[in-house]
């Protein structure tokens, strides 16, 4: 009992490191959108690391679960409401601007 309860343990606390890793990176792409020049955005992005560090001692399972939910809700409410698209990228402003003429024309 005790070995599948470990696996059970275990499957949780992987899935648990992959939201947090999906969750930095997030955050980390959505902080270039506040932010124009590359020098201000390397203090952000260490502010936000020291965030994620400064956590990274918890072990319990259902506290981490907590801080999971506390992140994406914040995530969420902080979200740039127009991100920046490079623009030959879907959605962006030159994506398909020159699309290939039809054959036989």
């Amino acid at each position: 009992m005790s070995g599948a309860m470990t696996a059970a343990n275990l499957a949780r606390r992987v899935a648990q490191k992959e939201k947090v890793r999906i969750l930095y990176r997030r955050a980390l792409k959505d902080t270039l959108n506040w932010v124009v020049h590359r020098h201000l955005f390397h203090q952000d992005a260490s502010d936000l690391r020291e965030k994620f560090e400064a956590n990274k001692h918890v072990e319990d399972p259902d506290t981490v679960d907590k801080m999971i939910a506390a992140g994406e809700a914040a995530y969420n409410k902080w979200r740039h409401p127009d991100p920046y698209i490079v623009p030959w990228a879907p959605g962006g402003s030159k994506f398909t601007r020159n699309p290939v003429p039809p054959s036989g024309v």
